[in-house]
């Protein structure tokens, strides 16, 4: 379907089933069927040539679909955690590929039957890490109030940004990206189903040199993402440093750790990390896995893994990684 809705001529047919390939998607959930991409351009346009819906329109989709996959995602994690709607004090909800208000936190505490006086946190625009951005606001609220229960929910609708334009540089994302929600209740333990790990530490890096290497830009035609064949070198460079750094000043090191979930920007973003920390292949099998089975989710893709490890019950401390717009590199310390 993508060949005939983007590509002109044969050797455009080819680079797409090479990035195809390349990009390890076997899988991917979209909150609108792909055919649904012939709609958006012009009949009798010549393929790779419209430019598809506008960001408004992309926008109205958003409002209208962001909802219901929250919703879902909120109130398995609830069920799943044994507590109570009512129980919770805090709401932070994660997104970075639309813009809404009343946005879908409202929708949430409407659905849910969450308080009305429930306090809400909005991370907006962050990229792929910003579930981690998350955990550490969850964590300050539940370090400067014991008593608090927060529920974290990052859902991300990456489909609506599909490219119709041909653009060599644009095309990695339409491979890449998928749709998906997903979230976790934080707080004092009272059930087995919540976030089975304690936030220990977060830590932040922004990479020298890597401004224009990542970049993630509202255009008239839907949000554009530039991705630089060099993100690869940068995190071979500076992770390692960097980590082991931040391991340090939390009396840890990099054999310390029991498990890892990276976060799959790309199969080239996991083979860097391997080869900047040293990790054998299968430090990174469930994120190659959810990479595979759901596409890079933005966002909620490193819980599905964190989700999945602890099903798993791989050893701890666990750390979360995790790489996006800047480039920036975020970290969670999980036990």
């Amino acid at each position: 379907m993508s060949a005939d809705l983007l590509c002109g001529d044969e050797r455009k047919k080819r680079l797409l089933k090479a990035m195809l390939k390349r990009s390890q998607v076997s899988n991917r959930y979209t909150c609108i069927p792909y055919k649904a991409a012939y709609d958006w351009v012009e009949e009798d346009s010549e393929p790779g040539t419209s430019m598809g819906l506008s960001t408004q329109q992309r926008m109205a989709l958003y409002a209208e679909h962001v909802g219901p996959l929250s919703i879902g995602a909120a109130h398995k994690a609830l069920e799943s955690a044994n507590v109570s709607a009512d129980a919770i004090t805090h709401l932070i909800t994660v997104s970075c590929t639309g813009f809404d208000a009343p946005g879908f936190d409202v929708q949430l505490i409407k659905a849910l039957n969450l308080r009305r006086d429930v306090q809400r946190m909005q991370i907006g625009f962050m990229g792929c890490h910003a579930a981690i951005n998350g955990m550490r606001v969850a964590a300050a609220l539940g370090n400067a109030d014991p008593s608090s229960k927060t529920l974290l929910c990052a859902t991300e609708l990456c489909s609506l940004h599909y490219r119709t334009q041909w653009d060599e540089k644009l095309m990695l994302g339409n491979a890449l990206f998928a749709d998906g929600s997903a979230a976790f209740v934080s707080g004092r333990p009272s059930g087995t189903g919540e976030l089975p790990y304690v936030i220990k530490a977060t830590g932040s890096y922004l990479a020298p040199d890597s401004t224009e290497m990542m970049s993630w830009q509202i255009g008239n035609h839907g949000f554009e993402m530039s991705l630089s064949s060099l993100v690869p070198d940068a995190i071979k460079q500076h992770l390692r440093p960097w980590l082991a750094r931040w391991l340090e000043s939390n009396g840890l090191a990099l054999n310390d750790i029991g498990s890892w979930a990276v976060h799959p920007g790309g199969p080239r973003i996991l083979t860097a990390v391997e080869r900047s920390l040293e990790l054998p292949a299968e430090a990174l099998e469930i994120s190659r896995d959810v990479l595979r089975e759901y596409g890079n989710m933005s966002s909620p893709t490193v819980l599905f893994i964190l989700q999945r490890l602890a099903a798993l019950s791989r050893p701890k401390p666990c750390l979360a990684l995790a790489f996006g717009p800047g480039l920036m590199i975020e970290a969670a310390l999980l036990d």
